[in-house]
């Protein structure tokens, strides 16, 4: 598993940083049991709606995670996003834009050389 950081435009001046490590992995497997546990609440939810709270859950872990690598990078102080920020910034990304972006960044940072075994 590799660390993988993304950007998700939040409007045409504003993108969020995201980031998928073992952090975060850690975090899904502590609420889920797996990260497979995790993509399946979200994606196939009975209704056929994406689960948001649990959407909303995974998010969090990778933005907060980003926004921390980031301070002790560049010696900055940005404060760590709520649940309801993340809600209300799903609002603004788009539910299938937010959902894409999130399955990209976690198959990328599980690939191995083209496949998709954890390192």
């Amino acid at each position: 598993m590799k660390e993988k950081f993304a950007y998700l435009d939040i409007d045409e001046n504003n993108k969020l940083p995201i980031c998928f490590n073992l952090n975060v992995l850690e975090e899904i497997q502590e609420k889920y049991g797996s990260l497979q546990k995790w993509g399946d609440v979200v994606e196939k939810h009975e209704d056929g709606e994406p689960n948001i709270k649990d959407l909303k859950c995974g998010l969090l872990a990778m933005v907060n995670e980003a926004i921390d690598i980031d301070n002790e990078k560049n010696g900055t102080n940005k404060e760590p996003l709520t649940s309801k920020q993340i809600g209300r910034i799903i609002g603004q990304i788009g539910m299938a834009n937010l959902v894409e972006a999130i399955k990209k960044i976690t198959i990328d940072s599980t690939k191995v050389d083209g496949d998709t075994k954890n390192e």
